[in-house]
């Protein structure tokens, strides 16, 4: 009889413990980050448990026509903003030819979603012409300013809104570097406003611009209070970027007006932009941009003339939607192609506002028409009726593994309850942190894995069955089975997951949650295979009941038609000798 090979397989063999302790220390961890995050169960999607469904109207108001094209990119965009990772499950569709409807599942901040989706994302530098405080809140304190250099490249301290929007803080201090526009008249004109900006007077806006409209705009400019809601709401309406305008901006609580002269930068040039962490100078939560190479010379060019004015032309400011975000002034020329903005953002502030940035602006604008929320109701019905299909196929598998390998059985359902164990606990943990939301189309797939599990068992069980039908004990067999019946295992899994992951590539919503689920229980099937049902095989084939080859192990050599082992006489000595007959023991 053939002993097993030393090596990997005595190893293994000797030390199955070690395999089922890391899997059940896995567990236990994710069980216990899944109890302190707060989240015990799997966040459920729109068509399991409701959530908000927002009707959004286009309007054509920045001169772009509402065709088809248009309504498509806004799809693209909103869809990128609010389903990120592709498994949020939240939908993004047109309804009409200037309607949208955005579906928000439940569990999702939907006054954030509300916000990010429709919003324009329109960001500008302007150069800074006079600002002061606004309204009866408004303190004696200066204009914000800031200070930048092309070597330290600081970036505008700002603190952000739960709405993704910023505004400077009491001394933000910045530098930027992007490309821009050329200089417009408003930062060639030669003005020197008094050094304080609560004080100054307002200087021309535009050196091009007619009288009358420079009357206008300083009248109002001196009568804007960005403490009143409604007055902030109108601002920015119908504004062009080469057209100076007012503006408010937030320091500390207090309000701000600002006149502003033509954008100097657009912000659609942005290529990308990111929420990262600062943790050299503990500034915290911060947003970076990074511009494209055209235009770096040109805002150097334009920090280099905003240089040589007096505060608080010397100031831009970071306008995103109409709001001042920060106002930061320049002591010299800004060269490179960065730009950050950081300070009291939260990590779900700055990254909603990167996404903001990186998606784009919208190609139209929108205004919500309806907001409702969506009853779970049928989606309770379709969740008790995909459970109850999953139960029925778990059923069915467990009888069949009964019947057919009976002791062996015991090893295939522990492994099954392992695996959805595994397959529970990660989706509970993906809800919080990826946003994954259980449709019905994931309870499907995950119906479709409890087979790909199977699957698996039972390729191992038939080698070990076929290395007995061969004449070997069950020690030997469970350990010359495992090689072929991993390369078997291992093949079908990936050809799984790779089906798995073109088909969450190349598909969008719902669809997306089965492929997603598939290819989660696929990776959960070779984990469980070889720290599990492996060294689980190695220490039932110690044991009596199943080495023996008891009849109701599912391993019995008679049951299963297995060759007697061959015994080999010794050969008698001298040449004489004849050959000699094998004998059956």
């Amino acid at each position: 009889m053939a002993a097993p090979k030393k090596g990997r397989s005595a190893s293994a063999q000797s030390k199955p413990w070690r395999s089922l302790a890391l899997i059940l220390i896995a567990i236990v961890g994710l069980t216990g980050g899944m109890f302190l995050s707060g989240h015990t169960t799997p966040r459920l999607g729109i068509d399991l448990a409701g959530g908000t469904s927002i009707t959004l109207q286009a309007k054509a108001d920045q001169g772009s026509a509402i065709n088809k094209a248009n309504m498509d990119t806004a799809v693209e965009i909103m869809n990128r903003r609010v389903n990120g990772l592709g498994v949020s499950e939240a939908e993004v569709q047109t309804q009409g030819d200037r309607n949208i409807i955005v579906n928000i599942p439940k569990g999702i901040n939907s006054k954030e979603a509300r916000e990010q989706v429709g919003t324009t994302a329109k960001l500008y530098f302007r150069p800074v012409l006079a600002s002061e405080p606004s309204g009866p809140a408004a303190s004696a304190s200066p204009s914000p300013s800031a200070s930048g250099s092309p070597a330290a490249s600081p970036s505008p301290s700002t603190s952000a809104s739960a709405g993704g929007k910023a505004s400077s803080s009491a001394s933000p201090s910045a530098s930027a570097t992007s490309q821009g526009r050329a200089v417009t008249d408003a930062l060639k004109a030669d003005s020197t406003p008094s050094p304080s900006a609560s004080a100054s007077a307002p200087a021309s806006p535009s050196a091009s611009a007619p009288a009358a409209d420079e009357a206008a705009l300083q009248a109002k400019y001196t009568a804007l209070d960005c403490t009143k809601e409604k007055q902030r709401a109108v601002l920015g309406e119908g504004v062009k970027p080469a057209d100076a305008t007012v503006a408010c901006g937030q320091i500390d609580g207090a309000w701000y007006k600002y006149l502003l002269g033509p954008a100097a930068v657009d912000g659609t040039e942005v290529d990308k932009a990111q929420a990262v962490y600062d943790t050299q100078t503990a500034a915290g939560w911060q947003v970076t941009m990074d511009f494209n190479s055209k235009g770096a010379k040109k805002f150097a060019d334009i920090t280099g003339q905003l240089a040589q004015n007096q505060q608080p032309q010397n100031q831009f400011g970071i306008v995103l939607d109409g709001e001042v975000v920060s106002s930061p002034y320049v002591s010299s020329s800004i060269a490179g192609g960065q730009a950050q903005i950081s300070g009291s953002f939260t990590q779900e502030e700055a990254q909603g506002l990167a996404n903001m940035l990186s998606y784009g602006a919208l190609p139209l604008s929108f205004e919500e028409s309806s907001v409702q929320t969506v009853t779970a109701a049928l989606g309770g019905d379709q969740l008790r009726a995909g459970l109850l299909a999953g139960a029925i196929g778990l059923g069915l598998v467990i009888i069949y593994l009964v019947a057919y390998y009976r002791g062996l059985s015991l090893i295939a359902i522990a492994s099954l309850l392992v695996s959805a164990a595994l397959t529970y606990v990660i989706m509970s943990l993906l809800g919080p942190t990826i946003h994954f939301a259980l449709n019905l189309p994931a309870v499907c797939g995950a119906i479709v894995a409890i087979g790909i599990t199977a699957d698996s068992f039972i390729v191992y069980f038939e080698r070990v069955r076929d290395e007995i039908r061969e004449g070997r004990s069950l020690r030997p067999a469970v350990e010359r089975a495992w090689p072929r019946a991993r390369r078997t295992i291992l093949v079908s899994d990936f050809v799984s997951f790779l089906a798995a992951a073109v088909l969450f590539l190349v598909t969008v919503g719902k669809v997306q949650g089965f492929a997603f689920t598939l290819g989660l229980t696929t990776v959960l099937d070779v984990v469980v295979v070889f720290f599990f049902t492996k060294p689980l095989m190695t220490l039932i084939a110690r044991r009596k009941f199943f080495a023996s080859g008891h009849k109701w192990s599912g391993l019995d050599p008679k049951s299963l038609g297995a060759k007697a082992p061959l015994r080999r006489t010794r050969r008698p000595s001298g040449a004489a000798a004849g050959p000699v007959e094998t004998k059956e023991a």
